[in-house]
C-alpha cells in the first residue's frame, strides 16, 4: 500500500495510517465541512508533539504521508512554510499543552452535534443507550467568542481539565471529542453524532421524551465506558473496507 521509499522518514507510522483511515470514514459519512475542521493525536509522553491534518486539504483525500508533525511548545510554528491552519493550531495546539490527557482530539461541524450547540438548551438527556453513552461525561461550553485562535483555544482547553470529560459540545459551533487513542476517539465521535440525531428527531415528533434515570444512565455509561476493545475493532473493521477498496488512506 504505502512507497517505501516515499515515506522511510515519517515516524508514527502506524498512528498516521489510523489517522488517515479516520479522516476518510468521518468524510464518507459527511461529518466533515468543506477543508475544515481538524483531529491530532499526541505522539509523545506529555502530549505536546502531536500529528494533525494538513491545512485546507479534503478529508477524503488524506493520506497517512500527509500528517504535519507539530510541537504545541514551538512558537515559530505558524511561520513555517507547512504551517497548520491558524484555527486548528489554537485550538489544538491549547488542548495538547494544557491536556496530556487527551491524546487525540477530534473537532468537526457534523450537522446534528452543531443542531444540538445551536439550542438554548444544548445538554444531552439519555433518551437512549447511545445517548447515555454520554451521561455526566460531556461539558456544555455557552460562551463561544468567535474562531477558534490562540485565545479561544485556551479557553476551550481550560474546560477540559477533569479527565472523565470526553465530549464539548461547543455552543454555536459544533462538537469537540477527546480519547485516549484515534479508534477510542473516532468510535465516541461517531456515537456522539448517532446520539444527537436521535435526539433531534425525538425532539420534531413534538411528543413527550421517555428519558431514563440518572441512575440507570450512569450504570449505561459505565458499561459502555468498559466494553471489550469495541473502538478497536470498528477502526479495524473501517480500515478494512478501505483496504478491499483499494484506497489510498495508507499512502
Amino acid at each position: 500500500m504505502r512507497d517505501e521509499h516515499q515515506t522511510a522518514n515519517l515516524t508514527h507510522w502506524d498512528e498516521r495510517v489510523d489517522m488517515a483511515a479516520a479522516f476518510r470514514w468521518t468524510a464518507r459519512l459527511g461529518m466533515h465541512e468543506a477543508v475544515a475542521n481538524h483531529f491530532s493525536l499526541a505522539v509523545n509522553e506529555d502530549g505536546t508533539q502531536f500529528l494533525m491534518n494538513p491545512n485546507q486539504r479534503h478529508f477524503s483525500r488524506i493520506k497517512a504521508s500527509d500528517m504535519l508533525l507539530l510541537d504545541a511548545n514551538d512558537p515559530t510554528t505558524m511561520d513555517q512554510p507547512d504551517a497548520p491552519d491558524p484555527t486548528a493550531w489554537g485550538l489544538h495546539g491549547s488542548i495538547h499543552r494544557a491536556c496530556p490527557h487527551a491524546r487525540c482530539v477530534m473537532h468537526v461541524h457534523s450537522i446534528h452535534a452543531t443542531v444540538l450547540a445551536c439550542l438554548a438548551d444544548s445538554t444531552l438527556p439519555p433518551i437512549d443507550q447511545n445517548c447515555a453513552a454520554f451521561f455526566n461525561r460531556y461539558v456544555v461550553d455557552d460562551h463561544y467568542a468567535g474562531l477558534a485562535f490562540e485565545e479561544e483555544g485556551t479557553r476551550c482547553a481550560a474546560m477540559l481539565s477533569d479527565p472523565k470529560i470526553k465530549t464539548m459540545i461547543m455552543g454555536n459551533h459544533g462538537v469537540l471529542i477527546i480519547g485516549d487513542t484515534v479508534a477510542d476517539t473516532f468510535n465516541r465521535l461517531y456515537y456522539f453524532e448517532r446520539a444527537a440525531e436521535t435526539y433531534i428527531r425525538a425532539l420534531q415528533t413534538g411528543q413527550p421524551l421517555r428519558v431514563l434515570s440518572d441512575e440507570i444512565a450512569e450504570k449505561t455509561a459505565q458499561e459502555l465506558d468498559d466494553y471489550p476493545d469495541q473502538s478497536g475493532r470498528h477502526l479495524a473493521e473501517l480500515k478494512a473496507i478501505l483496504d478491499e477498496e483499494g484506497s489510498t488512506y495508507a499512502n
